[in-house]
């Protein structure tokens, strides 16, 4: 029995019932209404004839009601004579009576004081945008950036000025997205925003799905961060979910299948490229093995089909309401064995009662996550955030491996080459484990009383716990397992466990208030307690002469007992952190034209010394809507115009714990009457004067919308200084005990300009177009790094790899720019193609001849410029959205090119540069400006289009289909795979040797709605 059986049966005893109950209280059939017709139509804004999604249309004085869908069209069950109400936030409401007509067209006019009811999540609450003072950007579902997402933080991935977001592994789906606001702000704390996920601090990203996700909002400036005081110093990230909603219930399902392709391959030698070397003398024939290998194609996963599933329901009263979701996501990688399988929840409940007076909203959410870590390199670490990263060695191995080489030996087992740094990695793929099972809670609730009018208290209480079960196993067949080693054939086998978790108790009194009609007062006070605990644990063990248990039996290996094998380990940990805060804010405005804001923390942690404990972050913002004055108000092409100064400032306290006490570690042991007992004695310096890093902002903005809203945007100046640096320094011995102390000197200053802008390009009957910049500048300078006391002459970072001592790539001095490239500055070859670099005095030298007064700044790795287009147009049912992205005014240092792209490489294989571009080259590889290349770059980044259904169905209420591709195309002069490198934090713009591939990724979606 199909559906529409079930529903037809259903709807004949539904009118059944109805007219046994009219009946007995006396109705006839001749008193039921007319019957009810489809009636049908598209609703679009009056001033661009836009489509709008998300209109209400509500039958009156009925229950029945619709939304219209993406192309602004909609369906509703109504009779001749009734009223249709059609209501939507930022325009005015209007009613049709129906009448013969069952095609509507309607044009809902804008309602400018609406427009600017705009509600902007600013921590703690809720401001209308047009209150605004502070340097706030919102970024709604709508504008997400469409396809799969590996991360939330994908979807808004050029989409904010001044928010770097980048994929330092490509979409490597155990990888996540390095975040940075406005530059670097730390030298050894958190650089990273502070992410709140629906009020709780610190919430996990991975509890979010795309279709889960209501809306961003960045506060990027220190008078919107500071009420969030010792974690603001990185700007923070306000992520709101979706909530229930009344009305009848309603279901959505989104679903994509996604398909990824290499973007970019190296350009290393061929097996028929390698033999020519051979030919030429240039390596020794019995290098050649007689194959033809890509080992490139051999860890390339060609059935990389990725899908995803969101399931969402949603509805209820006006009292008792919710949204519950179910998802599965399964990402799978461009490397072989490397994927990430999710499922879990989200739930959410909203529940008023006592005359409306109580208001309850309780949020639970899960996700459990199965992933494979070993596809690309496992970095076999007892940090469970580096184990999760890949380490790209097996693609560094396909680019230097021997390509006449084959995989196997003829008796099927794997062929080793004994090259300097060789590995086979289709052998480590068959004789190795490397997974993690990840299972993450989230549980929030908070409870709302409306005391007197005007005033109400809240209480909000959170409770998020992870725990990551990681395993890895080398087989007994594994090369590094090998008989002549010290593992004697033997299996190797390791376990680490993390748990973590976060308690949040915060509660708020809310005041707001009118006072003789120009005057609006809104105020805020609350406290703050967060708690965070986190233990680890690990093991590991070898001497398995059996592959039969794998890992699940740890006590069989005979390490345990066999001294003669390397030593079994086990190590344990716990730590926790304190936070406690106080704070209020007040904001005022008068007659909608003068705002002003002004919020207090007061915030105590237990990570900083005993003199140090508390912190005050105070911050004040300041807002002047000129187009409300009447000198503007007769100009017909100023819609809006607001100027915004804001100063703030903010703290960080994201360092390791116990960094302010005297803490014990273990030395050496002692015998005593033939017992050797184990000593302790100080792990560090304590520092009782450790205090905050804080930082202090000046933002000066300018909100505007123009031409009857056509133009609209923000441009915003910043200028910031974070003091107090924390860094380790040497300590004098004696008084310290210890050789480093870590303690409070330095000074960082960044400063840039950010302009937003959003723009309707075209207009006309069934097609518009829509065009949104995003574009920044920063700099960033370390003003400060020595005192008198504790000195650093410089800081140096990315230490180049063996062989050879190359040194460090970066250096950061007093004065001098973070990013910045230190080395020798070519100026050519002898003419036995020997290095020439400059040296000093601005003579030339060879490599043994230089020394370090020779070195100096290179160039600088951090892009200067940043700029996104996004260009929307749409056309009846079709959609398009073409997304580009760039970074400019930076330099790469290719390493690759570095080792690989030098014939002294031999007899590992080599880029084809090596015999071209470099072929004059016969020297020891060195680092130099040689092989810094210009960074800039354009990428066509995301195509979408879509198609939306208009269905005149009583069970689906919209549906789209979509085909997305991102990462089509890159426009640059790099002669690398890609120029998008890391360029957060202090190792910017460097192409490691170790890498995953970098992919273009298609994927054609579904959503629909009953």
């Amino acid at each position: 029995m199909n559906y529409l059986t079930y529903f037809t049966r259903g709807y004949t005893v539904l009118v059944v019932l109805f007219l046994v109950s009219a009946a007995a209280y006396g109705a006839t059939v001749s008193h039921l209404p007319i019957l009810q017709q489809t009636i049908t139509g598209k609703v679009v804004g009056a001033t661009d004839s836009l489509p709008l999604t998300g209109v209400t249309v509500a039958v009156k004085a009925t229950s029945r009601g619709t939304t219209t869908n993406d192309n602004g069209n909609f369906s509703i069950e109504a009779s001749k004579g009734e009223t249709i109400i059609f209501t939507y936030l930022g325009y005015q409401d209007q009613e049709i009576e129906v009448g013969d007509e069952q095609v509507l067209s309607i044009a809902l006019q804008p309602d400018d004081a609406q427009a600017l009811e705009e509600v902007v999540v600013v921590g703690y609450g809720t401001l209308r945008r047009k209150e605004v003072t502070s340097a706030v950007a919102t970024v709604r579902a709508e504008d997400f950036n469409a396809g799969g997402a590996r991360s939330p933080m994908d979807l808004i991935q050029g989409k904010v000025a001044g928010l770097n977001i980048t994929r330092t592994q490509g979409n490597n789906p155990n990888s996540g997205a390095a975040i940075q606001l406005r530059g670097v702000t730390s030298l050894t704390g958190s650089r990273t925003p502070l992410i709140v996920i629906d009020g709780i601090p610190g919430g996990s990203l991975d509890l979010l799905q795309q279709d889960d996700i209501e809306s961003f909002d960045v506060l990027k400036d220190g008078s919107a961060a500071a009420i969030y005081g010792t974690r603001g110093n990185a700007g923070v990230i306000l992520i709101t979910t979706k909530k229930g909603r009344e009305g009848e219930a309603r279901f959505d399902y989104s679903t994509y299948v996604q398909r990824e392709v290499v973007d970019r391959k190296p350009d290393f030698l061929k097996a028929s490229d390698f033999r020519e070397l051979i030919s030429q003398g240039l390596i020794s024939a019995d290098q050649d093995f007689g194959a033809s290998t890509d080992l490139y194609e051999e860890l390339v996963n060609r059935q990389n089909v990725s899908q995803y599933h969101n399931f969402a329901a949603s509805g209820g009263s006006a009292n008792t309401n919710y949204r519950a979701s179910v998802f599965f996501n399964d990402a799978n990688g461009i490397a072989k064995q490397s994927a990430r399988e999710q499922w879990g929840g989200r739930i959410n409940i909203n529940q008023r009662g006592l005359q409306d007076r109580l208001s309850m909203q309780v949020n639970l959410a899960a996700n459990f996550t199965k992933s494979n870590l070993l596809g690309g390199g496992f970095n076999n670490s007892d940090d469970p955030n580096a184990r999760v990263n890949s380490t790209g060695s097996d693609f560094e191995q396909a680019v230097q491996r021997n390509p006449t080489a084959p995989i196997y030996n003829e008796d099927g087992s794997f062929l080793e080459t004994q090259a300097y740094n060789n590995y086979n990695p289709i052998s480590r793929l068959a004789n190795r484990i490397a997974e993690r099972n990840q299972q993450v809670f989230s549980g929030d609730a908070k409870l709302t009383l409306d005391i007197i009018e005007g005033l109400s208290a809240s209480v909000f209480g959170s409770y998020v716990r992870t725990n990551l079960n990681d395993r890895f196993y080398r087989s007994t067949n594994d090369w590094e397992q090998r008989e002549g080693t010290d593992w004697q054939g033997m299996a190797y086998a390791a376990k680490w466990n993390d748990l973590s978790w976060t308690q949040t108790l915060e509660s708020t009194v809310d005041y707001h208030t009118t006072f003789n009609e120009d005057h609006s007062l809104t105020a805020l006070l609350g406290y703050s307690y967060q708690y965070g605990s986190v233990e680890r644990f690990n093991v590991n063990n070898n001497g398995f002469t059996s592959d039969g248990f794998l890992d699940w039996n740890l006590g069989a290996g005979s390490a345990i007992n066999n001294t003669a094998l390397p030593r079994p380990g086990m190590g344990s940990f716990k730590e926790d952190n304190t936070l406690v805060a106080f704070f209020g804010r007040v904001n005022y405005a008068y007659r909608g034209k003068y705002m002003a804001q002004a919020i207090l923390r007061r915030e105590g942690s237990s990570r900083f010394g005993a003199n140090h404990k508390w912190g005050n972050f105070p911050s004040v913002s300041v807002g002047w809507t000129l187009s409300e004055e009447e000198f503007l108000q007769d100009v017909s092409q100023i819609n809006e115009l607001k100027l915004r100064v804001g100063y703030g400032v903010t703290g960080n306290q994201g360092i390791p714990n116990y960094r302010s006490l005297l803490t014990l570690g273990t030395g050496g042991v002692y015998p005593q009457e033939g017992v050797y007992y184990q000593t302790y004695g100080p792990a560090r310096n304590p520092n009782p004067n450790l205090r905050w890093e804080q930082k202090a902002e000046w933002n000066f903005g300018l909100d505007f919308a123009l031409f009857n809203n056509r133009l609209s945007g923000a441009i915003d100046v910043y200028d910031r200084e974070t003091k107090d640096l924390l860094y380790e320094y040497n300590a004098q011995q004696p008084a310290f005990v210890r050789d480093l102390i870590y303690t409070n000197v330095g000074s960082i200053r960044n400063h840039g300009v950010e302009l937003q802008l959003s723009a309707v390009a075209m207009q006309r009957d069934d097609f518009r177009w829509n065009i949104d910049f995003a574009g920044n500048t920063n700099a960033n300078k370390l003003t400060k790094l020595s005192a008198d006391v504790f000195q650093a002459n410089w800081l140096e970072f990315y230490g180049l790899p063996s062989p050879g001592a190359l040194g460090n790539a970066f250096r950061l001095e007093e004065g001098g720019e973070v990013g910045n490239f230190y080395g020798k500055r070519f100026a050519g070859f002898t003419d036995e193609g020997q290095w020439l670099f400059y040296k000093a005095d601005g003579t030339t030298g060879t490599a043994v001849e230089m020394n370090a007064n020779d070195l100096t700044i290179i160039g600088n790795g951090v892009p200067k410029y940043q700029a996104s287009l996004n260009n929307s147009f749409v056309y009846k049912n079709f959609d398009l959205t073409i997304l580009f992205r760039g970074k400019f005014g930076f330099d790469i240092l290719n390493t690759q090119d570095l080792y690989f792209g030098n014939k002294r490489w031999l007899p590992n294989n080599l880029l084809r540069s090596a015999i071209t571009t470099h072929n004059q080259l016969n020297d020891d590889p060195q680092y130099s400006n040689y092989y810094l290349e210009r960074g800039d770059f354009v990428k066509l980044d995301n195509v979408t289009l879509g198609y939306s259904f208009q269905l005149n169905s009583s069970y689906i209420r919209n549906m789209r289909v979509y085909v997305t591709g991102r990462n089509i195309a890159t426009i640059t002069g790099y002669s690398g795979i890609d120029p998008e490198l890391e360029d957060t934090g202090f190792e910017a713009g460097v192409d490691k040797r170790g890498f995953y591939p970098c992919t273009q990724s298609w994927a054609i979606g579904l959503n629909v709605g009953f």
